[in-house]
């Protein structure tokens, strides 16, 4: 036992975690690049991980929660380097590859990963530790491993009596009588059976409607989708952020949808004509929005930031006083020395590939130039990045930040850069290599955004279980590798047998869409070839800068009343298929939660009502691994519906299945939610 912090040793980074985590991380990786292409969405990886992990490590005796903690960390940071599917494919699409050379692909994901681990380091103590962003995965994963650990103290991994109070409190809700365990359980196959039944087409997936207004072709809608793991994520992300995103989403579509549409009026359906003038129009101004709302928060986090370095330096020359006993577990990072030399090997890859493909794109006369610059620009945008999605994530969580939107910002700035520094002096038909070259760089800053979208989430998790900063921080560095060797095949795989849409031979009836990386490459096409519209960019900054000014003045009022501006962002940007919920699920969690206050046991009945939500959150991203996995081999399985293969009904059964699935799914929040309660109510 420690002398000094009084705590047993106990099992966390071990042989047989990283290896159960690397081999989920293969499934879950693929699962995840097929999902993106195929809908422009990926999914946090960590709750499944943690609860497949639970399940494998179940039977083994000295298994604690922080061995857990590293399995779904592992797996997570390979999970959400699939997120680099945003980007990559955008050199097929243009053209300028032909396939996804493995060396170079490896590289762009391996170098950008590790770097995201090692600038998350110093943000943990801003962003985590000294933070109350909410982080709705972060918490929802640490419960999900607290209530499996079952509270015993071999199984909690020998928490301090101040943390294991968190994770066992309130004795009356969460652990006392297992009602913990049937929260997470209840909540899970609620949400799992939904799902599968949403994938036979028996329920709805959605309930949207779309309409014309007036008689000059204004179009507008909404999209409610009924998935409960955006519902869950709504609970967890409070009240704030949700009538943030809510009024993000009323400004994208109450005003922005309908006037693109009335100003470029389109034959066609409602919904064709509202979605088009979404993805052309306003997902600019949301990014605009974000964009200023970015970089005000990083405004704000220079302070925080300063004094996470702080934190950082203090913990090394403890390490190397021979003293770093003496500090709390949870504040034993990796060495900033080690973090410093390891980012600086990192660059050394870069420089190479930046080099390497300037050289061979016809950019020859420019080598040093792109390969200098390109370097600076991999180093101060990653760290940009890093803040601003670890901030993001916080706020909202992994599955839900818009990587993209983050994306669109950083290729504009690479292909501006390249057009004032460098298009003038290359000869007329560079054009196609200056694009590839921007889409290239933007990729290796996008492998460290997606990484520190991440990995925040993850460090939470392991703040709230006790786990040792240093030892999930090398598990992040394992997963990253493992994720970059994967990436690349998979890429090949789905690009040889379906293609992507708009690449050159693809066939648009198989394609994929690969959304993401199209509206990038077109960006970087737009903006190298002069021809981007900046009025939708600026119109979404004005709308930042409003906001930021109400969101001030309301910060000032009594209360814990806000308006985030990056929520706002987020509700022009995404889609109302994905915000609308969470709306919905942020507003029930806070009328819960203000239920809960006037009970007998108000924390009790609250810590359940966030097991229910983690639960919610469980069972549809496990279904979803599932699912995609029988999407993506649905061919080779037999399947007579390869995009749908759970598919009982066809088209006709629409409108009974939009009825049956808005009944059912508020029957299942009504009924679970009133058991939550009367059960945190529940005496002992």
């Amino acid at each position: 036992m420690n002398a000094v912090t009084g705590l047993a040793p106990r099992s966390e980074l071990t042989i047989r975690g990283i290896l159960i985590g690397v081999v989920i991380t293969v499934v879950f990786t693929a699962a995840n690049v097929y999902a993106g292409l195929k809908a422009g969405l990926t999914f946090s990886t960590s709750i499944p991980a943690a609860v497949i992990s639970m399940a494998l490590l179940k039977a083994v005796r000295d298994a604690t929660i922080q061995e857990n903690n590293i399995v779904q960390t592992v797996a997570s940071a390979a999970g959400t380097l699939s997120s680099i599917i945003f980007v990559l494919p955008g050199l097929v699409m243009i053209g300028w590859w032909t396939g996804f050379p493995f060396w170079t692909s490896f590289g762009i994901c391996v170098t950008g990963g590790i770097l995201g681990v090692m600038y998350t380091i110093p943000l943990r103590r801003a962003l985590v530790t000294d933070s109350d962003l909410p982080y709705p995965e972060g918490v929802a994963c640490a419960e999900v491993l607290k209530v499996g650990a079952g509270g015993s103290a071999e199984k909690l991994g020998n928490i301090p009596v101040e943390t294991r109070a968190h994770a066992d409190s309130p004795p009356q809700a969460a652990e006392g009588g297992g009602a913990g365990v049937r929260a997470v359980i209840t909540g899970a196959v609620a949400s799992a059976i939904f799902y599968v039944i949403v994938q036979t087409r028996v329920f709805a997936s959605d309930v949207a409607s779309y309409f014309r207004i007036g008689e000059r072709g204004a179009t507008s809608g909404f999209d409610f989708s009924l998935s409960f793991m955006l519902f869950g994520v709504g609970h967890l992300v409070g009240l704030w952020v949700g009538v943030a995103m809510g009024v993000g989403a009323l400004i994208g579509w109450a005003w922005a949808v309908p006037h693109f549409t009335a100003l470029h009026p389109a034959a066609g359906a409602a919904a064709d004509v509202a979605q088009d003038a979404w993805s052309h129009y306003v997902r600019f101004v949301g990014a605009g929005t974000i964009g200023v709302a970015a970089i005000y928060t990083l405004a704000k986090l220079v302070k925080p930031v300063i004094a996470g370095l702080a934190g950082a330096l203090r913990a090394s020359r403890a390490r190397s006083a021979g003293t770093l006993a003496s500090m709390p577990r949870t504040e034993h990072d990796m060495p900033i020395g080690m973090v410093g030399l390891i980012s600086l090997l990192c660059l050394i890859p870069v420089a190479f590939l930046l080099w390497s493909f300037s050289r061979t794109s016809g950019l020859g006369d420019h080598t040093w130039l792109l390969t200098i610059g390109g370097v600076l620009f991999v180093v101060i945008l990653s760290f940009v990045v890093s803040a601003v999605c670890g901030y993001m994530a916080g706020l909202i969580g992994s599955s839900n930040s818009p990587l993209s939107g983050i994306g669109i910002l950083v290729v504009i700035i690479a292909a501006l850069l390249l057009v004032l520094g460098v298009q003038a002096a290359t000869e007329v038909g560079a054009g196609k290599a200056l694009v590839a070259f921007a889409l290239f760089i933007t990729a290796i800053v996008f492998a460290v955004a997606s990484i520190a979208n991440n990995n925040l989430q993850d460090l939470k998790t392991g703040q709230l279980v006790d786990a040792t900063p240093e030892k999930q921080q090398w598990a992040l560095v394992i997963g990253v590798i493992a994720g970059a060797i994967v990436i690349p095949p998979v890429l090949n795989l789905l690009q040889q047998a379906y293609g992507f849409n708009g690449a050159p031979g693809a066939d648009p009836a198989r394609a994929l869409p690969a959304p993401q990386a199209g509206l990038i490459s077109a960006l970087a096409q737009g903006v190298i070839q002069h021809n981007i519209d900046w009025s939708l960019i600026g119109i979404g900054a004005l709308i930042g800068v409003a906001v930021i000014i109400v969101d001030e003045i309301l910060r000032r009022v009594p209360g814990k009343t806000s308006l985030p501006p990056l929520a706002v962002g987020l509700g022009i940007y995404l889609p109302t298929s994905t915000t609308l919920m969470v709306v919905v699920g942020a507003i029930i969690g806070a009328i819960f939660d203000r239920r809960a206050e006037r009970g007998r046991n108000p924390e009790g009945t609250k810590q359940l009502g966030v097991l229910l939500a983690s639960g919610l959150i469980v069972g549809e991203s496990l279904l979803a691994v599932i699912v995609a996995a029988l999407v993506a081999f649905a061919d080779q399985l037999g399947f007579k519906n390869p995009k749908e293969p759970l598919a009982l009904v066809g088209d006709g059964f629409a409108t009974p299945a939009l009825i049956l699935g808005g009944i059912v799914f508020a029957a299942i929040v009504i009924v679970t939610y009133l058991w939550a309660a009367r059960r945190g109510r529940a005496p002992a």
